[in-house]
């Protein structure tokens, strides 16, 4: 087992894994492992090791984003919804599609 990466360096990382996530967000484990199998929070794999690494900065984005929809009570399958409509729709412009979209822009978007 190897040694935890201290805040100064997991703050300061490219990637980061769903435990230093956990520290960073104060996020449950298995809150962060529905949000990663629901396809709510990307991550990529090196070949050759199972170890799932999360982009830090765009994973931190995307969890305040749930916890924002969330606390509007917003259900899983609709914060889903939302962002696939944002992918799907954005074209270069998150503002073009804000004023789209049935929900509100802030919503998703504001950090």
């Amino acid at each position: 087992m190897s040694r935890q990466r201290s805040m100064e360096v997991i703050e300061q990382a490219e990637y980061v894994t769903i435990g230093e996530l956990v520290r960073l967000t104060a996020v449950r484990y298995s809150t962060l492992k529905f949000y990663t199998e629901e396809g709510m929070l990307p991550f990529e794999q090196a070949e050759g090791n199972l170890t799932r690494r999360y982009r830090r900065v765009e994973s931190l984005e995307r969890i305040a984003q749930i916890r924002r929809l969330r606390e509007q009570k917003k259900t899983i399958p609709e914060i889903k919804e939302i962002r696939m409509w944002y992918r799907k729709n954005e074209k270069g412009s998150r503002k073009t599609a804000m004023n789209r979209h049935p929900f509100s822009y802030n919503l998703f978007f504001e950090i």
